[in-house]
């Protein structure tokens, strides 16, 4: 499990890969024999051993939510990859991939009802059409599904890089992978409605090259931004994640001495690059790559002293200008992008600057705004049914504060964890929520009582607290990556 990393163009998806690697260290022995079941020895069918795999397969991953068919490829993905252990007749698949070719070479795709084995066996049944064309026309290539797999994908990229052009339009307008990839990622983090990131975030992305979250603590604005950014980069290593505070400075994001010693001899100091000269070394040695800055909690920290000459720099992005530390002309690559979060329940730190606020882009994540809302519902749905109410119970208490205090409204990750029941759910309320939403009513204890109230008094409180502290954790912490706690 560990040091495992992703490359573009990789075949699984990075999400699909962490879930399948995380329930197989918690569940060894469930997961071994869901694999028996994929690689059986005989004649079974690549779509009866796929559901026979998902069927053994630990209900932690089973049961994730299937909000569209999004999730369907990306666990078709995974299963593939496994059954190239069988031989070079079970390929990898990516939608990507094949949708494109499928709507060039006017192939039908799957019916959107298909399961991941159907899906899968529609994909052989293409490639063996292939390999019969193949052989019509005297080739003895491709050898094997494999190998025409490889195809599939060179003539993917042909059509990507323009040296193939797709035929005239009939009317009919096919989705552009990097739109079926925000959507895809839209369906996994349970986002409505699921063109957010691909019609909105992006485009605003695209514009300013910078963006910021903005909204209540449990909203989900850091898991998004993270997530966001590795789709967007199409690896981690092309991500970096750094969060603002009150004693963080100009020497630590951007550059500055720091003191250092060598082979023993006096202390120095030395010039070091911080995360955005970091950053921008590296975007500019992948030119052809997206790099993403990550800032969480953007507006904890003194921005004009942080910032610097970047407040100039984030408005004219193809201009030079001469860093403090440096004589050398400096200015952002326009493959860097910064993507913020800014929590605005803490009146203490929610205003942000005319100057930076005209330089960035500002999406607002709000339990009562889509994308966010009926997010906690459409999770309870597939992870906790039986807890449905508590969403309810969320938007009574949202309601209760008011629109005066719409920006201190609890978001829904503070319950979107794993296991979830009455006993857990009580818990958090009592210890998590509550003490939040009394700090935001100091002076009204009106209001408090009637949130306290919505959660009827029958002795539950010494039954929490008799289970310890120790599952409390961070209100956001999921396992479909849901939010950002109270961040």
């Amino acid at each position: 499990k560990t040091g495992i990393t992703i490359p573009v163009g990789s075949p699984i998806y990075f999400t699909t890969k962490d879930d399948f690697l995380n329930v197989s260290a918690s569940q060894p022995d469930s997961v071994l024999r869901a694999l028996r079941m994929l690689w059986v020895e005989g004649d079974e069918q690549p779509a009866d051993r796929i559901r026979a795999f998902f069927e053994s397969m630990p209900i932690e991953y089973e049961e994730k939510p299937t909000g569209g068919k999004g999730k369907v490829w990306t666990r078709l993905s995974l299963v593939a990859l496994l059954l190239m252990g069988l031989g070079p007749d079970y390929p990898p698949v990516m939608r990507s991939r094949f949708m494109k070719v499928w709507d060039y070479l006017e192939h039908p795709r799957p019916s959107r009802d298909a399961d991941e084995g159907e899906i899968y066996e529609h994909t052989l049944d293409f490639l063996d059409k292939i390999r019969e064309q193949s052989r019509t026309l005297g080739y003895e290539r491709p050898r094997d599904r494999l190998d025409t797999q490889s195809l599939v994908w060179t003539l993917h990229e042909s059509l990507e890089n323009g040296k193939i052009k797709p035929p005239p339009s009939n009317g009919t307008s096919n989705p552009d992978p990097l739109t079926e990839s925000l959507d895809d990622l839209s369906d996994e983090l349970l986002l409505d409605p699921t063109s957010f990131l691909s019609g909105t975030v992006w485009p605003l992305l695209e514009d300013k090259k910078q963006i910021i979250f903005q909204g209540p603590p449990g909203t989900g604005k850091t898991w998004v931004a993270r997530k966001l950014a590795e789709c967007l980069a199409g690896s981690e290593d092309r991500v970096r994640i750094v969060q603002f505070h009150p004693s963080y400075a100009y020497e630590d994001f951007v550059q500055g001495f720091r003191p250092m010693q060598r082979d023993g001899q006096q202390m120095g100091f030395e010039l070091r690059n911080g995360p955005l000269l970091q950053m921008e070394k590296q975007a500019r040695d992948e030119p052809d790559e997206r790099h993403f800055l990550v800032i969480d909690e953007i507006n904890r920290g003194n921005l004009g002293k942080i910032l610097g000459e970047l407040y100039y720099l984030l408005e004219y992005r193809n201009d030079e200008m001469q860093l403090q530390y440096s004589d050398k002309p400096f200015a952002m690559p326009p493959n860097l992008y910064i993507i913020g979060t800014m929590n605005t329940a803490d009146r203490s730190i929610a205003l942000v600057d005319l100057a930076l606020r005209r330089r960035f882009h500002f999406v607002e994540f709000h339990p009562d705004k889509e994308p966010i809302k009926g997010l906690l519902g459409r999770w309870l749905a597939d992870e906790s049914p039986d807890m449905k109410r508590i969403a309810d119970l969320v938007d009574a208490a949202n309601e209760k504060l008011g629109e005066q205090r719409r920006e201190a409204a609890i978001g829904p990750t503070y319950f979107m964890r794993p296991g979830l029941d009455e006993t857990r759910a009580r818990r958090i309320w009592e210890h998590n929520v509550l003490p939040y939403v009394e700090e935001q009513l100091y002076g009204d204890p009106g209001t408090l009582n009637a949130i306290k109230a919505l959660w009827p008094d029958d002795n539950a409180d010494s039954e929490a607290s008799d289970a310890g502290d120790g599952e409390q954790g961070d209100a956001g912490e999921t396992t479909n990556g849901g939010g950002d706690g109270a961040d």
